[in-house]
């Protein structure tokens, strides 16, 4: 009945609203003044004579004009600011200056505090019923509104209550303020709780969320910020870093899941600016696999750091089109000048390859085009060949031909004692440029290796996260499989940097800390989005976790050095080894027989080169190439040097 009226109300038209406020005003300052006098005589009876009369209905109407010049009636009600009172400051001052005035000039009877106390219930009269209004307009709206706690009493998160408060879907209803003196105090009218009271503030004030506003400055312990955050009963999300904002790439009230690095659980990896940008300023840089996940933020990467050209290399033209209009925007907006070449093609064409690099006098390469997900490769071995160990081999021999001075690849943990095709694939590519390196010194070939990246394509974290939206259950392999997690910035901040330290030759790695188990990735992302994991002890729950067994090739822990000794580099988090190499005449006479094994499709002729290569790829299985399984048994068997027949082990 009353959000009826309220809204019948609102419905009117401006003018008749302003005529209405107006009107109010007046009787309201009437009042005013006549409560000031009274006041002061100490009588309600009191009655004005002739002059006094016309010197108050003066002064009203000149408080009238007033409001009107400052705006006061222009102003939207519901949407009431510190402007607006502000604005019926200065008029009811500017009225008390009147009814001095107009009481001198018609010599009439006006006690010097009359215009004080006129002054005070003016005030109180006219800003009282315009922010009662407000407060009863709003009451409905606000009521639903999403009650939110932010996290984060810093600027970050003033900002974001105020954004909230002005918008239709969130309503700010407290703080949780990482410094525990900030307890029971009050910020902008809200009540600010400690971090070690977060329960009781969720209870409390009947939060249906809380958000992250945390300062980008301000160091936090991440891992034990989730691990408060996990236990509440409600979902958990973030607003965009300030960055973001300041690029004008986001606003403060775009409410977004959990970022990556947040699930992480700890401090993000940080480059040596100055010795990247040195490697790269003014230079001609291309990127092979440039629309890909690693690629694209490869390039967003590198274009702040001022190439003089930036060469995209991709075989999806759409992936092209998408990265060259992003970085041409970048570039522009950042007043960057970097010139942006995108170019389609595959690494496996080494004539075009070569064509490439010569054309835009490319002076470093960074070769990230590779097919990664472990069971497609499985099951297509002899095109994860081709594009993993012969892309990397023809991008590199191309850039010797061009004369490029550095050649960084991308390669990953699964490299490490592989039992799939796909790390056997990447460990096969190490040896190649490791074996180039050891042929030539004009090309400083490096390698990077790094755990799995959060947020790229096929990552366990969008998976889980649509899975949990789509009300579950959620997918994971097995109980106690961990792996090592990265973010796409820090992986590419990394090939960047050991970009810029190569000699020749080198494997490097991110010290990554703790590794983390799948399973409790999963129970942490569901506890995040407010949920409860379903399990026989808890069979209420809303989300179950699945265990589906091991995908072909997979294994419970990734590994990320081969040595037991890695040496230290420059930078803290970043360790280096030299892996047992093969010299070049080795290396070829291998890509030799891999590539006979590919032109006749035999599959597990080529994998039986992986073996043998020294990868120490230990296959957990047989065979699953798709097309293999169907005619493998009509290719004809292949031999080795002795005669013998290459098998599966």
């Amino acid at each position: 009945m009353v959000a009826s009226v309220i809204n019948s109300i609102l419905g009117w038209s401006r003018p008749l609203k302003r005529f209405i406020s107006v009107l109010a005003d007046f009787l309201l300052l009437s009042v005013a003044v006549w409560g000031a006098f009274a006041l002061r005589f100490e009588t309600v009876s009191w009655m004005p004579d002739s002059k006094q009369l016309i010197v108050c209905l003066a002064a009203v109407l000149v408080t009238i004009g007033a409001f009107i010049k400052l705006g006061l009636y222009r102003a939207v009600i519901r949407y009431l600011s510190e402007h607006a009172f502000l604005a019926i400051i200065v008029g009811v001052a500017f009225s008390s200056v009147a009814l001095i005035v107009f009481g001198f000039l018609f010599q009439a009877l006006v006690p010097r505090s009359v215009p004080v106390i006129y002054g005070a219930f003016a005030f109180l009269l006219v800003a009282g019923t315009r922010f009662t209004v407000r407060a009863i307009v709003q009451r409905p709206r606000e009521k639903a509104k999403n009650s939110v706690l932010i996290v984060g009493a810093g600027p970050k998160g003033l900002q974001l209550a105020s954004a909230l408060s002005q918008g239709v879907e969130y309503r700010p209803v407290g703080f949780v303020s990482l410094l525990s003196s900030n307890h029971r105090s009050v910020i902008g009218g809200l009540p600010v709780y400690s971090v070690e009271h977060l329960e009781k503030a969720v209870r409390e004030l009947d939060a249906s969320r809380a958000l992250l506003a945390l300062e980008d400055a301000v160091p936090v312990n991440r891992k034990q910020l989730l691990s408060s955050l996990e236990k509440l009963s409600i979902p958990v999300q973030t607003v965009p870093s300030m960055s973001e904002l300041v690029a004008g790439q986001a606003r403060i009230n775009d409410i977004r899941d959990l970022e990556i690095e947040d699930l992480l659980g700890r401090d993000p990896v940080r480059p040596d600016a100055a010795t990247v940008s040195e490697s790269l300023y003014g230079k001609s840089v291309m990127v092979t696999g440039a629309g890909g996940s690693i690629g694209s933020e490869l390039c967003r990467q590198i274009i702040r750091h001022k190439p003089k050209v930036l060469v995209l290399f991709e075989q999806s033209e759409f992936s092209l089109y998408s990265i060259e209009r992003e970085l041409r925007s970048i570039s522009q907006v950042e007043s960057l000048d970097v010139t942006v070449h995108a170019v389609l093609g595959s690494v496996t064409h080494r004539r075009r390859c070569e064509a490439v690099l010569k054309a835009f006098g490319v002076q470093a390469v960074y070769h990230a085009a590779a097919y990664k997900h472990v069971p497609l490769v499985e099951h297509n071995v002899i095109e994860g060949i081709q594009n993993n160990v012969f892309g990397t081999w023809h991008t590199a021999e191309a850039a010797i031909a061009a004369g490029v001075e550095r050649f960084v690849l991308i390669s990953t943990d699964k490299a490490v004692r592989p039992t799939n095709v796909m790390g056997a694939t990447k460990r096969m590519a190490e040896l190649v440029l490791q074996g180039l390196s050891q042929r030539q010194s004009q090309t400083v070939f490096s390698m990077v290796r790094f755990g799995n990246v959060l947020g790229s394509s096929g990552s366990v974290v969008p998976l889980f996260r649509d899975q949990i939206r789509d009300g579950g259950p959620v997918t994971v392999t097995h109980p106690d499989i961990i792996r090592y997690f990265m973010t796409i910035p820090e992986a590419s901040q990394l090939v960047l940097q050991a970009g810029s330290m190569g000699q020749g030759g080198e494997v490097y790695v991110l010290d990554m800390g703790e590794p983390v188990r799948i399973a409790d990735l999963a129970r942490k992302m569901i506890h995040l989005m407010g949920l409860e994991e379903k399990t026989s002890e808890s069979p209420g729950g809303d989300i179950e976790i699945v265990y589906t067994g091991l995908r072909p090739g997979e294994k419970l822990f990734e590994e990320l050095l081969i040595g037991d000794n890695p040496q230290g580099t420059a930078h803290p988090r970043i360790l280096m080894a030299r892996e047992v190499s093969l010299t070049w005449d080795e290396v070829e006479e291998y890509l030799g027989r891999l590539t006979r094994a590919s032109q006749s499709f035999d599959c597990k002729a080529a994998l039986n080169i992986l073996i043998e290569a020294r990868t120490a790829y230990a296959p957990n299985g047989d065979v699953a190439d798709l097309v293999w399984c169907k005619t493998g048994a009509a290719i004809p068997e292949h031999h080795d040097k002795d005669g013998k027949v290459l098998r599966l082990s």
